[in-house]
């Protein structure tokens, strides 16, 4: 990954850089942590060259209102909008959807399907027990210790 220098990051905040650049700049940013420090090192640096906001909430309702002037601009005149759409069949709307889905939801259910896949289910992640219950390997190798522990208490006990 190609990393920027502390002096491009410092001409990013001056903003003495292209717009192409500050563009490559920007989507860099997103992916390394690296130029990320290099940058609010150069931001902390250059801090006392930024203007200084004294009316915060001032400054908040300019922006505002010319945001609000921005939407009334890009906002077609009323003359000008296109008419209602016209209404949806009754089988293009939601609530024919939800009652259709009620419906099938109602139908399964008395009808069984659920039951017999609950059932299904539990057979399928219940594990099959065979008549004889398999020894693992731990258990095998406990049982012949055990055995053969016996076995040697049985042959003490016989030459007493």
């Amino acid at each position: 990954m190609m990393h920027f220098s502390y002096d491009e990051w410092l001409c990013y905040v001056k903003d003495e850089i292209s717009d192409k650049t500050r563009e490559e700049l920007e989507s860099h940013l997103y992916s390394c942590d690296q130029c990320l420090e290099h940058y609010l090192q150069a931001l902390s640096e250059n801090e006392s060259s930024l203007p200084v906001l004294t009316n915060e909430s001032g400054f908040t309702d300019l922006v505002m209102a010319e945001v609000s002037k921005q939407k009334r601009v890009n906002e077609k005149p009323a003359a000008v909008k296109q008419p209602e759409k016209s209404k949806k069949p009754f089988y293009q709307q939601a609530a024919f959807h939800y009652l259709i889905a009620a419906a099938a939801t109602l139908l399964l259910t008395f009808s069984g399907v659920f039951q017999s896949l609950a059932t299904y289910a539990s057979a399928v992640e219940a594990p099959q027990h065979s008549k004889e219950k398999k020894l693992t390997v731990t258990e095998g190798v406990i049982d012949k210790t055990f055995a053969w522990m016996d076995s040697l208490e049985k042959k003490e006990a016989n030459k007493k």
